[in-house]
């Protein structure tokens, strides 16, 4: 791990972007059954799961540093249009080193829950991206630009 004893410790947030296309059926299934599958309430389980990923981040990726999260929240939202699950983790902390893996792992364990969930409808989805849009808090900020969160 890096050595982050030095660092100041500053207010540090992300959020991060996952985003999971759904076929024509899956869609109609999930408006017909009010979000829920034969396994449970979808979005309610993935949003759970994304939390509950982001708090062991340091558990799943090798050299993360173990954080205690202060704020980790989980938005979905099913653009029924374009057939598209739209993922976002916002988290923060006070500390030395900066949460984007914590995000970025939030997100997409909670695409791979939407997987899981639906997978018995079809296996014909697909989490096409993962990606940070923004950091705030440590050596620089960033903010992905022409991209709403």
């Amino acid at each position: 791990m890096v050595d982050v004893g030095d660092k100041q410790v500053t207010r540090r947030t992300a959020t991060a972007l996952a985003r999971v296309a759904l076929p024509p059926a899956v869609v109609e299934a999930l408006q017909a059954g009010g979000g829920r599958t034969k396994k449970g309430p979808v979005f309610d389980t993935a949003i759970i799961a994304g939390v509950m990923a982001a708090k062991r981040t340091h558990e799943l990726i090798p050299f993360c540093h173990p954080l205690a999260l202060e704020n980790c929240k989980v938005h979905i939202d099913l653009d029924e249009a374009s057939r598209e699950v739209r993922i976002e983790c916002h988290v923060g902390v006070s500390g030395r080193t900066g949460v984007e893996m914590e995000a970025l792992t939030g997100a997409s364990v909670a695409a791979l829950t939407v997987y899981d969930m639906c997978k018995a409808l079809s296996h014909d989805i697909v989490l096409h991206e993962v990606k940070l849009m923004a950091k705030a808090g440590g050596k620089r900020d960033f903010e992905r630009t022409g991209e709403t969160v």
